[in-house]
């Protein structure tokens, strides 16, 4: 899984990007599955968190969330992201 993350109109201090990389090991289950996974975070008095998780078998995720609290933005980001996540992995092993 190749992991991109981008920040818009800021710079991440250490401890976000810790808590990014954290966070994305909610969904290292699935690392296998996962070709890009794309994270943009912007900063508009409130934080705005959009990630594309690019599947290897063609499909897009695409979720956004966004909070005034830079953890509670990215709790609810990976929430949604994991259960789409799972709900992929799901069909592509109805499918086998």
């Amino acid at each position: 899984m190749t992991t991109s993350v981008n920040a818009v109109g800021f710079d991440f201090e250490q401890d976000q990007l810790d808590l990014i990389n954290k966070k994305i090991e909610r969904i290292k289950y699935a690392d296998d599955l996962i070709v890009d996974f794309i994270l943009r975070v912007k900063e508009d008095k409130k934080f705005i968190f959009d990630c594309s998780v690019n599947f290897r078998w063609g499909t897009v995720a695409h979720v956004s969330a966004d909070d005034y609290d830079f953890a509670a933005a990215l709790n609810k980001m990976m929430d949604i992201l994991d259960q789409k996540v799972h709900k992929e992995k799901e069909k592509i092993q109805e499918k086998k």
